[in-house]
């Protein structure tokens, strides 16, 4: 008797159990089919002007449209992307805040400091936007007119071609670094502290290169001849510049480098959420208009799952901490 007393109350309990927990999970299919129901904050980890910018609100105009609700833009620059980052690290994880950005402040500034947030752990990776690839532009002071050119140069006059950077450990500074070691020439690195600064001098002439991503403001500069394009970071030739060659062409596959950017969510984002955010995202690059805005201004749309973005942020954390260490690659 004693023992089917035992058996009754623990089959009550567990019934007890069971059932309390239904609600909860029931709550996980009812995330995904009621979000979004208020306006969606995307915080971009860049000023406001820039191709992250640009395309975020490209892409906010999309995601509003198809989900019916609001999306709003807000700018958090400062420390390569990591202030911005920060903030959608420590946001609540309901899917109403998300960031905008490159990949560097998880898979760069980590090798450099502390950061405010864990790269691995407070960041959920959403979906794969695009790549800006690195593009290398000769200036007013460059004689040459292409890549051998500058090579030749930096060969014969050790030291000559002045080489800049929006920062020390970008992807414009570790390209160099891998040019520098596989042609052993001597360029003279100058890192400024953001692209602002960089483009006046490099349009003033006072350094002979400079290599930044490609934008629509950039695009301007080279359409009107200011700005020579040498060579691209990219897996092809990019449409809008078809007569450019890629880094890979000219032998240097090392250096064939882009930035690239995507959506994130604060870690501990329902996975449903995600799911859908990732899935309307697809959708948005997808649509033609905003494809060939893309193009246009000479970045590649990407896109596909959460996983895959996770899994490409894994391989490129860890290849830039062998290049940072390689080269010697101090924080600013």
């Amino acid at each position: 008797m004693t023992s089917a007393r035992t058996a009754r109350r623990r089959l009550i309990a567990s019934a007890v159990l069971l059932c309390a927990g239904l609600p909860l999970l029931a709550t996980v299919p009812a995330q995904a089919q009621d979000y979004p129901a208020k306006t969606i904050r995307i915080i971009v980890a860049y000023p406001t002007g820039g191709i992250s910018d640009n395309v975020a609100r490209a892409l906010g105009e999309k995601l509003s449209a198809q989900l019916g609700q609001p999306v709003v833009v807000e700018n958090r620059a400062g420390a390569g992307g990591s202030i911005g980052m920060d903030a959608v690290a420590k946001a609540a994880p309901d899917g109403y805040t998300l960031g905008f950005s490159s990949v560097s402040p998880l898979t760069l500034n980590p090798h450099f400091g502390k950061l405010p947030y864990d790269p691995q752990k407070d960041i959920a990776p959403v979906a794969n936007v695009m790549y800006a690839p690195m593009i290398l532009l000769g200036t007013p002071s460059f004689t040459g007119k292409s890549f051998a050119d500058m090579l030749s140069q930096s060969r014969t006059k050790p030291g000559s071609i002045r080489w800049s950077t929006s920062g020390l450990g970008t992807v414009g500074h570790l390209a160099l670094e891998q040019i520098k070691s596989q042609a052993r020439v001597d360029i003279t690195l100058i890192p400024y502290k953001g692209g602002g600064q960089q483009l006046t001098d490099a349009l003033g002439g006072q350094v002979e290169v400079m290599s930044t991503n490609v934008g629509p403001t950039l695009m301007q500069h080279i359409t009107s001849g200011k700005l020579r394009p040498l060579a691209v970071g990219a897996p092809h030739r990019l449409d809008a510049l078809p007569n450019v060659p890629t880094f890979t062409e000219l032998g240097y596959a090392k250096a064939n480098m882009a930035s690239t950017f995507g959506v994130f969510a604060p870690a501990k984002t329902p996975a449903p959420v995600i799911a859908r955010l990732n899935a309307e995202i697809n959708k948005a690059l997808a649509a033609p208009d905003l494809r060939e805005r893309l193009t246009q201004a000479a970045v590649v749309p990407a896109g596909g799952t959460a996983e895959q973005f996770a899994a490409a942020i894994r391989a490129e954390y860890d290849s830039n901490g062998r290049i940072v260490r390689a080269a010697g690659i101090k924080e600013q």
